[in-house]
């Protein structure tokens, strides 16, 4: 274990109203363990999270939220915790908004607050997307082919020239009015028609449209990069990973991730750090294209959700690093580390109904020649008991190699909170959706859910109870068993706030 001074308290700061972000709970949990007071200003109450043994306060966030281009409010609010607190401590922004702002009022919190030196408005400027793209080209950094079109009809012609479906976002996704119809950050474009509407709604998104080429996702193609970075983007804590199973399918955000070493997605984002002088911890996105390019998509300037996937044998993670030099002491040499895998259960449940299949472990995830050959002679018909149980220790040292958002033995209320708030948000929605639905189509709307498994059962006693003999009985199996097409199936993204 990395032994530290912990005198110094610890502020993480999330302004993304979504309860079931899991990467603040992994900051609480990381310097909690380490014997850190940690505070957290967030929604009132704080969620699952707020449950956290590890969890000295919750302090609600700047009242009636906060304007991105006004952060006077967040000065005020975090200069009250900080009366609170009564003494200096490390502020961790945990979401794109609160880095920004923050960068924003920095020089007036420096007495109250450790806060990473990012100049310049340096956050908004690489979570900007048309930003972005442009110190992509300046630096040859490999990135989707980007249009930023200029009207409706530009848009309309960009699209069609990048090749349908496109990929459209909005360059300052935090700037996007809360519950607009048909707003979201990033979406696939399937018309010109489409692209030239999404245009028209410039003023209202409160950014510009990018329209960028489409890159198909795969079992392979979806990449990350974590850092933590001293002045000067030293690097003090840094990997490369893959996203194995995401939410949305495909789209979204990590439900499963392995640590994976790959030098060109590390050696792009040391580059890109390098080059921005940047201080602090970033989470990058890269998708690999059909020529086996790494395309930078996404430059995030905080911890990614899944972060607590790079920490070493000992626990030592991109916060705790980040903590370790704001307070000037010296951050250890990681060890071990790669392997890992990060499974943030509900959404991984959500993507496994939806379609997604989970990742299989490795064949070999070990560097160990000696087992990979064990396993494979315990496979054959003679192998003996024994062997099974040689494995076992094996096993058993993969399974630690996995690291859970939710459960952990030491800290369990968090975990049973999220199940019990995903739960009740599942059952009602439902409760309200059959409350609008006369009598008789609840029903059949019932009906229609469970009919896969009626229809099923009614043709198997129909085939036994109509026919005689063997052949009425060869009948009802081979109708009991042929797969039923499904109903329509519930929104499994309904269920979750993001």
């Amino acid at each position: 274990m990395h032994a530290y001074l912990n005198h110094v308290p610890a502020v993480v700061l999330r302004l993304d109203r979504n309860p079931f972000h899991h990467g603040t709970l992994g900051a609480v949990r990381s310097l909690g363990r380490k014997g850190v007071e940690v505070h957290a200003v967030v929604e009132a109450g704080g969620g699952p999270m707020g449950r956290s043994r590890y969890l000295r306060a919750v302090h609600p966030g700047p009242v009636g939220g906060l304007d991105p281009e006004a952060p006077e409010a967040l000065l005020e609010c975090l200069t009250e915790v900080s009366e609170r607190i009564g003494r200096p401590a490390v502020l961790i922004a945990m979401d794109d908004l609160s880095a920004i702002a923050v960068s924003r009022v920095a020089p007036m919190l420096r007495e109250r607050f450790r806060i990473p030196h990012q100049p310049d408005n340096l956050p908004a400027r690489v979570a900007d997307k048309a930003e972005l793209s442009r110190l992509c080209a300046r630096w040859d950094v490999p990135h989707p082919e980007t249009v930023i079109p200029a009207s409706g009809a530009e848009a309309a012609e960009a699209a069609w020239r990048l090749g349908l479906p496109v990929i459209a976002k909005w360059s300052r996704p935090w700037l996007l009015p809360t519950g607009a119809d048909g707003l979201r950050s990033t979406m696939l474009v399937h018309t010109t028609a489409e692209a030239r509407r999404l245009y028209e709604r410039s003023a209202e998104a409160g950014s510009r449209l990018l329209l960028q080429r489409f890159l198909p996702a795969g079992a392979d193609t979806d990449w990350f990069f974590h850092g933590a970075f001293a002045r000067g983007g030293r690097p003090l804590l840094a990997g490369s990973g893959r996203k194995e199973l995401s939410w949305p399918v495909r789209t979204g955000l990590t439900a499963v991730g392995r640590w994976l070493p790959d030098p060109a997605v590390e050696e792009a984002g040391l580059r890109l750090a390098e080059r921005l002088g940047y201080q602090g911890i970033l989470d990058l996105d890269f998708r690999r294209d059909e020529a086996g390019c790494f395309r930078l998509v996404d430059f995030n300037p905080r911890p990614g959700a899944q972060f607590r996937l790079f920490a070493d044998s000992a626990g030592l993670d991109v916060v705790q690093a980040m903590y370790l030099d704001l307070t000037g002491q010296q951050v250890p040499q990681p060890s071990g580390g790669p392997g890992r895998v990060f499974v943030a259960e509900n959404y991984a449940l959500l993507a496994r109904i939806r379609g997604g299949s989970m990742p299989r472990r490795p064949a070999a995830v070990p560097a160990d020649p000696a087992g990979s050959a064990g396993a494979s002679a315990s496979s054959a018909p003679g192998a003996d008991r024994g062997t099974a149980s040689k494995r076992a220790p094996k096993r058993a040292a993969e399974r630690g190699r996995v690291e859970t958002a939710w459960f952990a033995a030491d800290d369990l209320l968090p975990f049973l909170a999220m199940l019990g708030a995903l739960l009740g948000r599942g059952a009602g929605k439902g409760v309200r959706a059959l409350r609008g639905v006369p009598g008789q189509g609840r029903r059949t709307a019932l009906a229609v859910v469970r009919a896969p498994r009626q229809r099923g059962r009614n043709q198997s006693e129909a085939g036994s109870s109509g026919s005689a003999g063997s052949a009425g009985s060869a009948g009802s199996t081979e109708t009991a068993s042929r797969p039923v097409p499904p109903g329509a199936s519930a929104e499994p993204d309904e269920l979750v706030t993001r």
